[in-house]
């Protein structure tokens, strides 16, 4: 599977964290930016991402921002896109068990490295539960027609 990641200036310190939890799951990541603390926007990283999960150049998304909050906002305008805000180990597991979530956002203002590194691994493990879920994940997919 590969792994789509990318942040702005306020979610590059969860990047080495998400790194690794991509890598030891036995993953491949494509790293979108941003790669230094110089302040970029965040919308044009949801978008690099965005569209490489949408268009199936990659298989699942990290995102992450200060909150979390915008760079997830920017993401889900993307048709196809799922990206769920995460902020605690429960939330990683249902947005993909219940949500087949296709992306998650995480903030570096808010989350430590050690939970970035937790939520990416319950993330990319987690599969999609289907069942009764797969109708309203189907629903949210009309939305966008």
């Amino acid at each position: 599977m590969k792994i789509a990641i990318g942040c702005d200036h306020g979610g590059i310190v969860l990047k080495d964290a998400v790194i690794r939890a991509i890598t030891e799951t036995g993953m491949e990541y494509v790293d979108y930016g941003t790669f230094t603390e110089e302040s970029v926007d965040y919308p044009d990283y949801a978008e690099k991402v965005g569209r490489a999960v949408a268009s199936g150049e990659a298989d699942r998304g990290v995102l992450m921002c200060g909150t979390g909050i915008g760079i997830s906002i920017a993401a889900n305008k993307i048709k196809g896109i799922r990206c769920a805000h995460v902020t605690d180990a429960f939330q990683a597991e249902m947005c993909r068990q219940h949500n087949d979530a296709n992306i998650i956002a995480m903030g570096g203002r808010i989350n430590s490295p050690e939970d970035a590194y937790e939520f990416t691994k319950i993330f990319l493990t987690t599969p999609f539960a289907g069942g009764r879920h797969l109708r309203r994940v189907e629903k949210i997919a009309a939305l966008e027609k």
